[in-house]
């Protein structure tokens, strides 16, 4: 397969690609019309990321998606005109009122308030202050607004450090007097951060809002300026004092939800309301600049002086259970010194007795591993059938109602807080940062905020 080249005139293309357009005379930003034996598309011609696949021509359709054609022998081109896409985000002064609060917008490099670089192919944040105030004037009316960058990568990229190093600048911000905390992420893995924070964040006095958008600034379905605007809201004018994940909360669109950042997960790859309150109601919902809290079991605004609890034991292992596992999937991660692994076990908390010798293994030579079920909804019981039993009494530690990110990052975290068998014990099944539930209520399977 061919690589893609860095040439001037079609940046990101493969060289088999090229000759093709170069054979029909056409150039980056012509409106074309590709045909071929099963496909017919028109669309504006754009470059490509030098990452993208070889062997593609990309296009942008009118209804503002972005598709690629893939090159064949039979394709023919027309070139219908010419349309230069033009995404500079003009900046104007933010305008500073003095009766609003001061919020800090941390930037990650997700999509939020985001302009598309069409000549990389990447979407690039428009966020200094007054760009966002360009992009999105409806901050203004908010809170003063100040912005850092504090990464631009992408949230897959994200690691142990990054959230270390996030939660310094969250204490930082936080005992300088801030009024609150945006930070922007990619949604993919912003559970696995909020739960970071959470529990590297001790006596929050603030709120900390993470906030993505599933859909880029450039097409026309964005939520990108919404959820930015709920997310100011809920930094700017909530008594919160908690880290919390603010999206889209419904397919109307009419409003955000709040929820807390370690009861949340991504459920859908591409709707815009993909975030959800797993085992219970969402802390509240931000619609039209007012929120409304459907609880009140959350930690308020208090001047206090924020702190950090920062190590965190990188060698965890996250396995889920399957049919066919062997022990050698276990026995990987003893042979290379992991100290802890979240097993995601099948209904209840359970795994393939096949695999109890590797378990048994790891457990005597130290590795802690943790319990959680991968139906996500609902708590693990292992005292309920024999499996869970015999897993209980080899040292599994059940784990409740722990989602499997979280509990990744809760294990990460309490070995790198203690060596000492008991007190790890102890901490994992201590409620830290909200991520235990006394009970599921049986709305929260399938709860309509609606009607909350």
């Amino acid at each position: 397969m061919s690589k893609n080249q860095n040439n001037e005139k079609f940046p990101g293309y493969s060289k088999d690609v090229i000759d093709i357009l170069e054979k029909f005379l056409v150039k980056i930003w012509s409106i074309i019309e590709i045909k071929t034996k099963t496909t017919e598309y028109k669309g504006i011609l754009l470059p490509r990321s030098k990452f993208s696949e070889p062997g593609f021509i990309e296009i942008k359709l009118d209804n503002g998606y972005n598709i690629g054609v893939k090159l064949s022998k039979d394709i023919e081109i027309k070139i219908l005109g010419k349309r230069e896409g033009k995404y500079n985000v003009p900046e104007k002064s933010f305008p500073i009122n003095k009766k609003l609060p001061n919020i800090k917008l941390f930037g990650t490099g997700g999509t939020v308030a985001c302009r598309l670089d069409y000549t990389t192919g990447a979407v690039i944040p428009a966020f200094t202050p007054g760009e966002l105030f360009s992009a999105v004037p409806e901050l203004a009316n908010i809170c003063n607004l100040d912005t850092e960058i504090v990464f631009e990568i992408l949230s897959e990229n994200m690691k142990p450090s990054s959230w270390q190093k996030l939660a310094e600048k969250v204490e930082k911000e936080a005992n300088s007097g801030i009024d609150g905390i945006i930070i922007g992420h990619g949604t993919d893995t912003m559970s696995f951060t909020s739960a970071a924070l959470s529990f590297m964040l001790k006596d929050l006095s603030i709120p900390v809002v993470l906030v993505g958008s599933q859909r880029s600034s450039d097409r026309p379905s964005s939520d990108s300026a919404l959820n930015l605007i709920n997310a100011a809201t809920v930094a700017a004018k909530s008594d919160l004092a908690e880290v919390v994940v603010c999206m889209l909360g419904s397919s109307s669109h009419k409003y955000g939800l709040i929820h807390r950042g370690t009861l949340v997960r991504k459920m859908h790859t591409s709707y815009r309301h993909t975030f959800r309150t797993i085992g219970n109601i969402p802390l509240g919902k931000v619609e039209n600049g007012k929120i409304t809290m459907f609880q009140n079991d959350y930690h308020k605004r208090i001047k206090s002086e924020t702190k950090t609890l920062l190590k965190f034991e990188e060698k965890i292992g996250l396995v889920y259970s399957y049919p066919g596992m062997t022990n050698d999937i276990i026995n990987f991660y003893v042979d290379k010194e992991y100290r802890g692994i979240v097993l995601a076990g099948t209904g209840l908390g359970h795994t393939s007795t096949y695999i109890f010798d590797s378990i048994k293994r790891a457990i005597e030579e130290g590795i802690i591993i943790l319990m959680v079920t991968q139906c996500l909804n609902g708590f693990v019981g292992m005292d309920v059938y024999s499996t869970g039993r015999n897993l209980t009494q080899l040292g599994v530690i059940p784990g409740k109602n722990l989602l499997p990110e979280v509990a990744y990052v809760k294990l990460g975290w309490v070995l790198g807080q203690t060596q000492n068998p008991d007190e790890i014990k102890s901490l994992l099944l201590k409620n830290i940062a909200g991520e235990f539930l006394e009970r599921e209520i049986p709305i929260s399977f399938n709860y309509n905020a609606d009607e909350l």
